[in-house]
């Protein structure tokens, strides 16, 4: 029989990921204490299963290329990678799966580790049934904070349940190179994963409902499928996948045109959707619409609305990350990571009331205005902000300037470079919202366009930031010269 450890914390996190370390962290800066509940590995999917080990696989391929496309590295360098050595550099970065070190961060940190499976039975109370057997019954003075993450969204397809397909992780883990890879999904994971296999010298063929990449602008999408078909990618856009097969080791994919593909290992990647299954929100009065899938809703500071008060403040629970339904990036789910662990040493020592101030400490402004991204395909995209058609929908007076990346510095970068860039500008207060690059490196280019974006840099005071000659940022002189300064 189980043992019951009754335990009491200032603050609970459920989910060990980057979000809720950094949740964690602040908090215990602040003078809390803090226990952190995770059942799979310290670190979460961005360390093991999505950012580090898909940006491992990709980048010996993006350098190879870029060493191939310039004159003079060419006539040096091998024209294929190894697969062997590319898994290897994503095991180091990977510590091969184990969580030793992230465990060693918590202990130095003073954050206390509980192994398990959490679930919210009342307010401020979490039940946990521990892998080590027992079951902790664990209380918080000030805060409950989920930061769960996110899970595949699986799409209905006839047969689909029933065969071994990869979801992000299997791909990210994987141990050998399929021959034959087909990947379903034509947004972030899907293209950069395409890519990658691709590289490796698998023959891809990816499958999208629509266009790639259809939150970013057309001509940003346009390069990316141009790099992929370079690299051997079959694409087949526009189409559905009616039904899937397993046997004999293969797969069979039939589109909805009836083109049926033939694959080794097949790679679903059709979107996210916050990780809020069984953890007992329902216990507190948070239940799924009937058929729909579970979302919070959270003020800037992450605390939850529509929880039911425990007879005080009711003022406990909190989400952060992808578990709170906005951007699903890594980045953005820390940013908002830190200002819910200072709003919750804020409440503690009563100097937070009500709603917090707009680009204070402890308020996720930025989610409103500038959540950078980027797309680590060859060529990359990065954007930051609302693109023209989402700012005038926002009722924004706004134009836009594109231009074709074209300056010294991206001739000197590849032979043949080709990208394009452009700016969306809020004409009543001359500032930039938003900005897109596509091309080779371009993803340096971006935290320059999310600083004046978050600064509210006006444009004739940005046209004085005088890009380095010749670097590819010489393409934000251009843009400016063609706005008309």
């Amino acid at each position: 029989m189980a043992e019951e450890n009754v335990r009491e914390f200032d603050v609970i996190v459920i989910g060990a990921g980057a979000v809720g370390e950094n949740v964690a962290d602040r908090a215990v800066r602040g003078g809390l204490t803090v226990a952190i509940v995770e059942a799979e590995l310290v670190g979460g999917e961005c360390s093991y299963w999505a950012c580090i080990p898909s940006k491992a696989l990709l980048r010996p391929g993006t350098a190879l290329h870029t060493a191939q496309s310039v004159p003079g590295a060419a006539d040096s360098v091998t024209k294929v990678l190894d697969p062997a050595p590319v898994l290897k550099y994503r095991d180091y970065f990977t510590n091969k799966w184990q969580d030793d070190g992230a465990v060693q961060w918590l202990v130095d940190t003073g954050i206390e580790l509980v192994r398990g499976r959490a679930r919210i039975t009342g307010p401020r109370e979490v039940q946990v049934d521990g892998k080590d057997g027992n079951s902790y019954a664990l209380k918080a003075h000030h805060a409950v904070v989920v930061a769960t993450g996110s899970t595949p969204v699986i799409p209905r397809i006839e047969g689909l349940r029933n065969v071994p397909y990869w979801t992000t992780r299997g791909a990210t883990s994987a141990q050998h190179i399929p021959e034959r890879f087909v990947v379903l999904g034509g947004g972030v994971a899907g293209v950069e994963l395409a890519q990658a296999f691709a590289r490796l010298g698998s023959r891809v063929s990816l499958v999208a409902r629509s266009r790639l990449l259809s939150t970013f602008p057309e001509e940003a999408a346009a390069l990316v499928a141009a790099g992929l078909r370079a690299d051997g990618v079959e694409l087949h856009i526009g189409t559905d996948t009616t039904r899937v097969e397993h046997e004999d080791h293969s797969f069979s994919v039939t589109l909805g045109d009836g083109t049926v593909l033939v694959c080794d290992e097949l790679l679903v990647a059709t979107g996210r959707r916050p990780a809020l299954d069984n953890l007992g929100l329902e216990n507190v009065g948070l239940d799924a619409e009937d058929g729909k899938a579970l979302r919070l809703t959270t003020d800037s500071s992450g605390l939850v609305e529509g929880t039911a008060s425990d007879g005080t403040s009711g003022l406990w629970l909190y989400a952060a990350g992808d578990a709170a339904g906005s951007a699903f990036l890594t980045h953005q789910g820390k940013y908002e990571a830190r200002a819910t662990g200072d709003a919750i040493v804020a409440r503690a020592r009563g100097t937070l009331h009500g709603a917090p101030k707009p680009w204070s400490a402890v308020a996720k402004t930025a989610d409103e205005f500038a959540i950078p991204s980027v797309v680590f395909t060859d060529p990359e995209v990065a954007s930051v902000g609302p693109s023209l058609k989402q700012a005038l929908q926002k009722g924004i007076n706004a134009s836009s300037v594109e231009i074709p990346i074209n300056v010294s510095g991206a001739q000197l970068h590849s032979d043949n470079y080709e990208g394009w860039a452009q700016l969306v500008v809020d004409e009543d207060r001359k500032v930039v919202v938003g900005a897109t690059f596509a091309g080779p490196g371009v993803a340096e280019l971006l935290h320059g366009a999310t600083i004046a974006i978050v600064g509210e840099v006006p444009l004739d005071r940005l046209w004085h930031a005088v890009p380095s000659f010749p670097t590819i940022s010489e393409v934000w002189l251009r843009l400016l010269e063609k706005y008309g300064l």
